[in-house]
């Protein structure tokens, strides 16, 4: 039967507790030290006066063994074996403890201690428990409540890489180095979401530059002032308006002439609003080419673009009709009578112009740019479906007299509809296996339908509340600071006033 060994005093995980080991020679017995010592870990004293070293040199005795790195990390001593940490020599330890060189010695640490022999580093002791438990062990470990990017930092400082810790804790560590990082992306880009373009600093020292501030404040920044907030109200007004005023322009009652007269008034009017609202931004715009490539710009300008080209096909019209045949000027008029329902078609653009003052609109186009993947694929899976289940439909139904079912393209409607889970009715199976289908396709339609929209709505609601509250902190800030430079002026009047002379009386 086998003798109990020792128990040791060290705490690794690594190693069994109870565990037989060699004999130590008297030397390594003097080298030896365990982990989990309380007397290893000894208050920083550098910063004492001169008396209290010479009492503490009469208290404890000074570490000159050789065979022992003395190591000071934030005011917290370890004592590491050479021979141990020499095992690895590419961390900083390691080098310490091979080289022979003072110099370089004191260029691996931050201060070196003659008396105590004692090399300090100004870094994180919390952490450097798991490097003095990498070199005593071997195995690096990762605790879940560390922060990822200070525990990076940490051991690309001391030089220890980290696959020396246990696969498991190595994946579950870069998984949320991954989330951390993502976070801190998502994060950046709401915060550049709200900013606008330029900024009020960049007007200084340029051309008109007090007189472009004051206008970019009024177009870009709707919390500067009452003036700012009310050109947002109207701009958003305006675009309801225009898009009104389109939608009644196709109403029969209204295309008789004086209805019509009223309706490219008030195209007119909104026209010219956009236009000068596009015509002040770009006067404060610091940079020209940021300002064409930014996406709101982009769709102010396509706002205001129809209304000019239609102006300009009419009077292309009239030049037709002036120098050309009556059929030839028959044809043109026909196709420039498309092209004009096409370019007044695109006036419903101008309801994006909305997003510019909605952070809601802003948060949706947000949450489609970050998920475009999960998009893309909920459109692969319905298109996948599509092909399928047409196909499937239209090998069991094509045989049925009268069907509508007669080709795989002339299906795809009827899958897309089932998909949908919408189901219009207009096309409909005959037989049983179509109906089987048919419910498959439905079935198939609820669940791609059910799968992506938890993930869609939960991203939507955490960046509108992220928006939202950056938003308030900034109209809270720029109120404040309004209050306060209402207060100065107030203070600054009625200091003026009182110092002023008081009338004589005669």
């Amino acid at each position: 039967m086998r003798q109990p060994g020792p128990r040791r005093a060290s705490l690794a995980a690594s190693l069994k507790i109870g565990a037989r080991r060699g004999r130590r020679t008297p030397e390594e017995e003097e080298v030896h030290i365990p982990f989990a010592q309380d007397s290893l870990v000894k208050p920083w004293s550098s910063m004492q006066n001169v008396t209290d070293r010479n009492q503490e040199k009469s208290k404890t005795p000074i570490q000159r063994n050789k065979c022992l790195l003395n190591i000071n990390v934030g005011g917290k001593l370890f004592h590491i074996a050479c021979k141990v940490v020499a095992r690895y020599p590419v961390t900083r330890l390691g080098k310490l403890a091979l080289h022979t060189d003072p110099m370089k010695k004191l260029q691996l640490c931050d201060d070196y201690s003659v008396q105590k022999n004692e090399y300090f580093f100004d870094r994180d002791p919390s952490i450097f428990h798991y490097i003095f438990h990498f070199y005593r062990s071997g195995v690096l470990w990762i605790m879940d409540e560390m922060c990822p990017s200070n525990f990076v930092e940490e051991i690309e400082y001391w030089g220890i890489h980290l696959k020396y810790s246990q696969r498991c804790c190595r994946i579950l560590f870069e998984e949320k180095q991954d989330e951390l990082s993502e976070y801190l992306k998502i994060q950046k880009e709401l915060e550049a979401e709200l900013e606008p373009l330029d900024s009020a600093g960049q007007f200084e020292g340029k051309f008109l530059g007090r007189f472009r501030k004051m206008i970019w404040n009024l177009t870009e920044n709707p919390y500067s002032s009452v003036p700012a907030k009310i050109i947002a109200v109207m701009s958003s007004l305006f675009v309801l308006i225009s898009i009104v005023g389109m939608t009644l322009s196709t109403v029969e009652e209204l295309k008789h002439k004086t209805g019509k007269r009223w309706m490219e008034h008030l195209e007119m009017i909104c026209a010219i609003f956009f236009t000068s609202e596009y015509l002040m931004r770009l006067i404060s715009s610091s940079n020209f080419k940021n300002f064409l490539r930014a996406a709101f710009n982009a769709v102010d300008l396509v706002a205001i673009l129809p209304f000019y080209v239609q102006i300009l096909f009419e009077n292309l019209d009239e030049a037709d009709t002036l120098y050309h045949e009556e059929l030839h000027r028959v044809e043109n008029v026909s196709k420039l009578g498309k092209v004009l329902k096409i370019i007044k078609l695109m006036r419903i653009f101008r309801i994006l112009k909305l997003a510019r003052h909605s952070t809601g609109l802003r948060a949706f186009g947000f949450t489609i740019r970050q998920c475009y993947q999960q998009v893309c694929c909920l459109f692969l899976f319905i298109a996948m479906g599509v092909f399928t289940f047409s196909a499937l439909m239209h090998s069991v139904e094509h045989d049925v007299p009268g069907t509508n079912f007669t080709s795989i393209p002339y299906a795809w409607w009827w899958a897309a509809v089932s998909l949908s889970t919408v189901g219009y009715g207009d096309t409909v199976p005959d037989t049983i296996l179509g109906r089987i289908v048919a419910f498959g396709c439905i079935s198939f339609g609820i669940i791609l339908n059910g799968m992506p929209i938890s993930i869609l709505y939960n991203k939507f609601s955490d960046y509108y509340a992220k928006l939202k509250a950056h938003e308030n902190e900034t109209s809270h800030s720029l109120k404040l600071s309004r209050r306060f430079r209402l207060k100065e002026r107030a203070l600054r009047k009625l200091s003026e006033c009182c110092r002023a002379d008081p009338p004589c009386h005669h």
